[in-house]
């Protein structure tokens, strides 16, 4: 399984994208800015997306993909969300004031997108691939997800802060690759704490449950803060292979 990294910040800036993964060339994970790096053609083989949460940073290029390649596709594109995540996205986006309806245009009978709710603990079969939908513990209803690869799992913990039911889940299988979110730096710990999100200290505490021998990846750290975070990584002996995603990067799992 390829893994394409199309975004890995928490924020905006030249040469930063938001959260999104393609696996092999037609399943997305979440979907940030960095989808738009990705050609029309590319655009048009995707067939299916799994969000983790409803923050816009992860979600904003759903209505954009559906409106670029609606012309292009003869089946919806499936997006595969909590029931929270997805009534936040009819609500609030294809509501007919800040996008239109794609679930429902180009026609009721052919739209351009359609939602599969899923559940924590679920076991999805999507494209050939193996999914699991994995607790998450954020400000809103949110999980993650493992893709099952040749050589292990692949693990992406979404947003969240200290997640306690997730490292059980993790002990007994073969992980490939681990890639948890730093989106602060532990000056602005307690705000990482309030928001649900890791900082470097809380990520070490993460850490102590996982295998030492697991590659770990960093991802979503805000832009002005990755100098920072990176600095105070390296201070905390975690005994874990600590890397930072970039935009672009592509790895076979």
């Amino acid at each position: 399984m390829k893994v394409r990294v199309l975004g890995c910040s928490g924020a905006i800036a030249a040469g930063c994208r938001t959260t999104s993964f393609l696996l092999d060339d037609d399943l997305l994970v979440d979907a940030g800015t960095g989808v738009g790096d990705l050609t029309l053609d590319e655009l048009a083989r995707i067939d299916h997306i799994v969000v983790s949460h409803s923050h816009l940073d992860h979600i904003v290029s759903i209505p954009l993909l559906a409106d670029a390649v609606m012309k292009r596709r003869q089946a919806p594109i499936t997006v595969y969300a909590l029931p929270q995540t997805i009534e936040a996205l009819r609500k609030h986006v294809l509501n007919g004031v800040i996008w239109p309806d794609f679930t429902r245009l180009p026609s009721p009978e052919r739209p351009a997108l359609r939602f599969e709710a899923v559940a924590v603990g679920q076991q999805l079969d999507i494209a050939g691939k193996r999914l699991e939908v994995l607790p998450a513990e954020h400000t809103v209803p949110a999980c993650g997800y493992a893709a099952e690869g040749a050589t292990g799992w692949w693990v992406y913990t979404g947003d969240t802060g200290p997640n306690p039911a997730l490292w059980p889940l993790l002990a007994e299988r073969r992980i490939a690759m681990l890639v948890i979110e730093t989106a602060f730096s532990d000056s602005e710990q307690e705000l990482a704490r309030v928001s649900k999100h890791l900082s470097p200290t809380l990520l070490a505490a993460e850490l102590g449950s996982l295998r030492p021998e697991v590659p770990v990846f960093i991802t979503h750290t805000k832009p002005g803060e990755m100098h920072c975070i990176s600095e105070q990584t390296r201070a905390i002996p975690s005994g874990h292979q600590v890397a930072y995603l970039e935009a672009g990067q592509c790895f076979e799992v």
